[in-house]
């Protein structure tokens, strides 16, 4: 132990002798991904140090009752963050592979927080998710994870327990500020959320037309606004909501093994709640052979773009809805449907050759074809293709 603690007052003095300014770009991101993973494993360490010492009792020693509250001390972080971490240790003890790759830095705490907690409930996704973990950010394996969780809760079982959840409260802070927080069942919050992305889209182009750049929240809070005070356009570019469901289990009214019923973006729903909401739908008809889509029939007085629903569903055989086609990027927002090969070079509109991005990788995608030689110069005032 006193050899690893002159390490670490090693690495510390190394790291505060840093000048950033010395080194190449490659050289500073080849250095940021070393740190991380350092960073990864030096919280691994620190909290299978810190729960061996709480065990020992250690802490009541040093004048703390609870564990917690003597390492949010030692590590400045909350007694929560600290619950999380010793609490995260002990879980990850029931996944091999997941501590391996915890104590050598290649996930974080809360991707193996993460899994543990998935593969507790889901027993044998912890390889789905360790692989994915190793290679995206902590939302990607959020989302994965959860779906799991939400997949194995009985559809009505599950409905109830998010009905009994819903809230919305509201307070003022410190500033004078109206905050607020909700919960809302799939059904009910997913038109919300579609509707207030696309006013927030809409009142962030307005603005940025006019010079002003802020960040998206601010003009979120805009978009919340108008919508409340009934303004705004009040409608998503897309469906309010999409719903997939198994036509056999819709008939029969509830599920049997491996059929889906689901509010893409919002997780399982049950039948009944599905049949419930179709007496007022748009309905349309996608037949798939659980990977790929086959077909796309609309049914209803206004005819819709056939390609525009396929895309929307996201992937299979999850259809889980979309986000940024960018590996190791989890945005859900201000999505654009982006041509892999680009029209200027002959690409062609179809399901293949059409992703989801986001803006930021938008641009840098299409930067790069144009570096290719794939769209011609660029014309002044013209965003991507």
């Amino acid at each position: 132990m006193p050899g690893f603690r002159t390490l670490a007052a090693q690495l510390r003095a190394s790291l505060a002798a840093l000048e950033v300014g010395c080194y190449s770009g490659h050289d500073c991101a080849t250095a940021a991904e070393e740190l991380a993973a350092t960073r990864n494993a030096c919280a691994a360490a620190e909290a299978r140090l810190a729960a061996r010492a709480a065990k020992c009792g250690v802490h009541r020693e040093r004048g703390f009752a609870d564990a917690s509250d003597w390492l949010a001390s030692t590590t400045g972080s909350t007694a929560r963050e600290a619950r999380a971490a010793l609490d995260t240790v002990g879980a990850v003890e029931a996944c091999p592979n997941t501590m391996d790759a915890l104590v050598s830095g290649r996930v974080s705490m809360a991707q193996a927080r993460e899994i543990a907690r998935t593969e507790s409930v889901v027993p044998g996704c912890e390889s789905e998710l360790l692989a994915l973990a190793q290679r995206g950010s902590l939302g990607v394996v959020r989302d994965r994870a959860r779906a799991r969780r939400l997949a194995a809760i009985d559809p009505e079982k599950l409905y109830a327990r998010q009905r009994a959840a819903r809230e919305f409260v509201h307070w003022i802070d410190e500033l004078g500020m109206i905050r607020c927080r909700g919960a809302f069942t799939p059904e009910v919050g997913i038109p919300f959320v579609n509707r207030l992305d696309a006013e927030t889209d809409r009142v962030r182009k307005a603005a940025r037309r006019k010079g002003a750049v802020e960040g998206r929240e601010a003009y979120a809070a805009d978009a919340f606004a108008r919508i409340v005070e009934g303004g705004g356009s009040g409608t998503a570019t897309s469906a309010d909501i999409v719903i997939t469901i198994d036509w056999t289990a819709f008939v029969r009214g509830h599920l049997h093994p491996g059929e889906r019923s689901q509010i893409v973006g919002g997780g399982p729903i049950p039948p009944s709640l599905v049949r419930t909401l179709s007496k007022h739908a748009f309905l349309k008809a996608v037949l798939h052979d659980g990977v790929e889509i086959q077909q796309v029939l609309h049914v209803g007085r206004y005819r819709k773009v056939e390609l525009r629903t396929a895309l929307e569903l996201g992937p299979g055989p999850e259809f889980a809805g979309l986000t940024c086609s960018e590996a190791g990027c989890d945005r859900r927002y201000g999505l654009q449907f982006d041509h892999v090969h680009p029209v200027a070079a002959n690409g062609v509109t179809s399901k293949a050759n059409l992703q989801p991005i986001c803006t930021p990788h938008h641009h840098e995608k299409t930067e790069r074809d144009r570096q290719a030689g794939l769209l011609g110069r660029r014309r002044a005032g013209r965003g991507p293709p």
